[in-house]
């Protein structure tokens, strides 16, 4: 049975649903949870050669499933102009990356959670600003307690640090960004493409960008690396593990999308980032305090609203 097609008994359907659901919280919370394991605790400090790991296994991987698997039908780039604004799609892309695995350095992944969960905030504003597209007022207010409850969150988080929260809050701005502009440069019917053939097109370019970036801003990186495969026997095991799980944190986003409804997909994904925050405070023993948890409750909640403001004003 194809992966992209929904069984048709109620309860296979339920099960399909379910492990996918499953891939993408695992998936998702995994790639998460390595990278700040290698770039925090494990000596791997190369967030620009990770993101370069990540986007050739994604570019691989994606070849494979669409190409050889058929996951999903090829969608052919038709001329130049399409394909520079999909380079642009990804040198937006490389920077947000980048800026999260720079973040979790940093940060620790609870409050990187929190910064993240900031992005309907960034894509309003950029799509006020960009598209001239304005949404009902109760829409904007339920944006304020995200924005509040990341200053409070802020004031409350031991382990802040200005540095790795500039670059959080890039991140978070730039994967915005993206996406409101993924909008208007691909916003002709023969120009869109679904998320995987995207992924496709954008990985090389972004392994391109991303490869003489390492070698320049890492110069080390190489050396390094060897190094710590020779001291640690599972250092490569992990880098592979690491890249294959920011993959199917793609695949599993685009299945979900595809196989459960957008209220559904917003739940989950709210449900995801406290997921996250809870297992990585009990791995990392992070100290917490009630301050922070009280910033990231009414960030969260504020998503919660503002996602509901926004489908029922729509």
């Amino acid at each position: 049975m194809s992966s992209t097609q929904q069984p048709s008994s109620p309860k296979n359907q339920t099960l399909f649903i379910a492990s996918l659901i499953i891939l993408w919280y695992s998936s998702n919370i995994g790639v998460l949870l390595l990278n700040k394991y290698l770039l925090s605790n494990y000596g791997f400090r190369f967030p620009i050669f990770l993101t370069m790991c990540h986007m050739s296994a994604c570019a691989f991987f994606s070849y494979i499933s669409i190409v050889f698997i058929k996951l999903v039908p090829l969608q052919p780039i038709k001329s130049r102009p399409q394909f520079l604004k999909i380079a642009t799609l990804s040198v937006v892309f490389c920077c947000s990356v980048v800026g999260g695995n720079v973040s979790l350095r940093y940060l620790p992944v609870s409050f990187n959670q929190a910064v993240g969960a900031t992005t309907p905030f960034f894509t309003a504003l950029f799509a006020y600003f960009m598209t001239f597209k304005r949404e009902a007022w109760v829409t904007y207010a339920a944006l304020v307690p995200v924005v509040a409850g990341v200053v409070i969150a802020s004031g409350g988080e031991p382990g802040f640090h200005w540095f790795g929260f500039i670059m959080c809050i890039s991140a978070t701005a730039a994967r915005a960004f993206k996406s409101v502009l993924q909008g208007i440069l691909l916003s002709s019917e023969g120009e869109k493409l679904n998320s995987m053939n995207l992924l496709l097109y954008m990985s090389p370019v972004a392994v391109l960008v991303l490869v003489p970036a390492a070698l320049i801003m890492e110069p080390n990186v190489i050396e390094v690396t060897i190094s710590l495969g020779r001291q640690h026997r599972y250092m490569w095991l992990l880098l592979l593990v690491n890249s294959t799980l920011a993959y199917s944190a793609n695949l599993s986003n685009f299945l979900v999308t595809k196989h459960t409804s957008a209220l559904t997909l917003q739940v989950l994904g709210n449900a995801k980032g406290a997921v996250a925050v809870v297992i990585s405070i009990l791995l990392f023993r992070n100290p917490v305090t009630v301050v922070g948890i009280a910033g990231y409750t009414m960030t969260v909640l504020g998503v919660v609203a503002y996602g509901e403001a926004k489908r029922r004003f729509r």
